[in-house]
């Protein structure tokens, strides 16, 4: 895997759940089932593809992920970042993580679009459990997500006339949804989203050197704070609703990206 051919990227962007679309935006895309790549667990839940996408965005190089694997599909923490690894193994310098989240802050909404400002790891496990590797396995993650970025992020969303929210996200491993007990829990605890990914992958990232932004699509509220039954297939439904301002929002991103982290 160390050799893996990605033409140059120094750009990443991992595609969460109804952001698949996003691919399409890409000139010259080339796909590869993550079937095909050694280490890469394939998804298995609706709205994520498992394929590596190798393209560009405004003529900059850009490897996407389009689709993850999750802990509650029954891999290790340690798998389920095998693929962003390999990105940074293959001298991808900056990747944007997006994902679809449940809203505890009461006055967002499906649709929103939140850059993840901090996060709290309810996994009840790290993935760098047992190994040290390059970065060591004392990872500071006082700003895990990149500050510079960041400002990039609300600069862009600004110039596009995008609502962009920001807050701390809670990463749990799932399958099942929160009670609303548990998301009184959460709340008290500093969350203002929820969600099953991203948390693995941000440590490991940081781990491994690579600066890391992160996006949540606001899926659906939370379990207690709306009258409305969870269920994925409304996750989806917000993230093919949302794609477009998504999609626009880290089409700009790609080439401010790049550019930083060359700096």
């Amino acid at each position: 895997m160390n050799r893996l051919s990605l033409a140059g990227a120094r750009v990443g962007i991992v595609l969460g759940s109804g952001a698949g679309s996003f691919a399409r935006r890409l000139a010259g895309a080339r796909r590869t089932p993550f079937a095909a790549l050694p280490g890469f667990p394939a998804p298995s839940v609706p709205g994520h593809a498992g394929e590596l996408i190798v393209g560009s965005i405004g003529g900059v190089p850009v490897a996407v992920l389009s689709g993850r694997a999750h802990a509650y599909e029954g891999h290790s923490l340690g798998r389920v970042v095998e693929p962003v690894r390999a990105l940074a193994r293959a001298g991808v310098r900056g990747i944007v993580l997006t994902n679809a989240a449940g809203a505890i802050r009461a006055s967002w909404r499906p649709g929103d679009l939140v850059l993840v400002a901090d996060h709290i790891n309810g996994f009840g496990g790290n993935p760098l459990a047992g190994r040290a590797g390059a970065g060591g396995r004392f990872v500071d993650m006082t700003e895990a997500y990149d500050p510079a970025l960041r400002r990039s992020a609300r600069a862009a969303a600004r110039r596009l006339g995008i609502s962009l929210r920001e807050g701390v996200y809670a990463g749990v491993p799932g399958p099942s949804y929160e009670t609303p007990a548990e998301i009184r829990m959460w709340r008290r605890l500093g969350a203002d989203a929820i969600g099953m990914s991203t948390v693995p992958e941000v440590i490991a990232l940081r781990q491994a050197g690579v600066r890391v932004l992160a996006i949540s699509l606001i899926a659906n509220m939370a379990a207690g704070i709306a009258k409305m039954p969870l269920d994925h297939e409304r996750v989806l439904a917000a993230g093919e609703k949302a794609s477009g301002r998504l999609g626009d929002l880290l089409e700009a991103l790609v080439p401010r990206i790049d550019a930083l982290v060359r700096t």
